[in-house]
């Protein structure tokens, strides 16, 4: 719970408490020593708290006076400051809803290279699932505030708004970010969001999603890096079932399942060696140190080559593609000083 919303009930507690002890004592008061019946001094002590101006049930006599102005001070003190204490809770509903934007937006602000997802339908979920997998920092823009609630339940970094507006896309730090997935449900939407994060970031990754094949041509040329076809995927991989369905189950059982299983790994050079001068992958030697094996390399132009020798020279701003359990892949990541 919020420490200021958990403060202010404890005061409210208090509160309620003071004015059930003062009401109880102006009913014990008049009934004792007024002699009023039960209901008189209920309704006595009602309207002596609340100073409504009522006149008496019965004239009261010397004792009952002064314990009138007993009670009239102490409910004044009391209600008025049960009213200041509820005022001040339902007006500091805004400001602590303030304060865990402002805290979330500190905490945007703070990243730097991380991954921008526009939107959180299936497509973005899926997405945002996988980033977690590999502990990538990562912030959602979501137009429903009804999300919300769910945002800050998982601790997902988010920014509720339309990504159509430049200031929200910037509040997201698109400025900062080394990658923008575009997982809007419209492609007319996706379209105009890839040309503002393109006109905010020359050099961003962008990624969107497309319903229709006739947007694939209009999404790249409005910035695009790589536009993926869900239902064309989604066709192509049942055919695959039926075509090689040995190999598409051991694929699929490459893909991320739960936080902790992860098969592949993509990993730079320079985090493998110490020093920059030229190593070869059998110099890595990653088989006996971590189980895992080289599978593919992408040279610093970004060209991939799959199943590369174990004598290939691993060029500065390159890297390689390893695979192997999860348990290995965890080693592999506790294995980059191997030099």
């Amino acid at each position: 719970m919020n420490p200021l919303i958990k403060f202010f009930r404890t005061k409210i507690y208090t509160a309620v408490f003071l004015l059930v002890v003062i009401l109880l004592i102006g009913v014990s008061g008049y009934k004792f020593i007024a002699g009023y019946s039960l209901v008189d001094a209920f309704y006595m002590t009602v309207i002596t708290m609340t100073t409504v101006g009522f006149g008496e049930v019965d004239p009261l006599d010397d004792q009952s006076k002064i314990f009138t102005i007993f009670l009239i001070l102490a409910s004044v003190v009391i209600v008025g400051y049960a009213l200041s204490i509820i005022t001040e809770y339902i007006l500091s509903k805004d400001h602590i809803e303030e304060l865990k934007h402002k805290k979330m937006q500190k905490r945007i602000d703070s990243f730097k290279g991380h991954i921008v997802i526009c939107g959180y339908g299936r497509n973005g979920k899926q997405a945002a699932k996988k980033l977690m997998a590999y502990n990538k920092q990562f912030v959602v823009i979501e137009k429903n505030k009804d999300m919300e609630e769910r945002f800050r339940f998982d601790d997902v970094p988010y920014v509720i708004g339309n990504a159509n507006e430049d200031e929200i896309l910037i509040q997201a730090g698109v400025d900062r970010a080394s990658c923008f997935i575009s997982a809007l449900p419209n492609d007319a939407d996706n379209l105009f969001v890839v040309l503002s994060a393109r006109q905010l970031s020359k050099s961003i990754n962008i990624i969107s999603r497309a319903s229709q094949e006739s947007s694939y041509k209009k999404l790249k040329f409005a910035g695009a890096n790589n536009v993926i076809l869900p239902d064309n995927i989604g066709g192509d991989h049942m055919a695959s079932l039926v075509v090689v369905p040995g190999l598409m189950e051991f694929i699929d059982n490459l893909s991320i399942v739960g936080k902790s299983n992860i098969n592949i790994e993509e990993v730079d050079v320079e985090k493998l060696f110490k020093s920059n001068k030229g190593r070869t992958i059998r110099d890595l030697d990653l088989r006996r140190k971590t189980g895992c094996n080289v599978i593919g390399y992408k040279n610093e132009n970004g060209e991939y080559l799959v199943n590369p020798e174990a004598e290939l020279e691993l060029a500065p701003k390159s890297s390689i593609i390893v695979l192997g359990r999860p348990e290995q892949i965890e080693a592999l990541n506790h294995q980059y000083d191997i030099d």
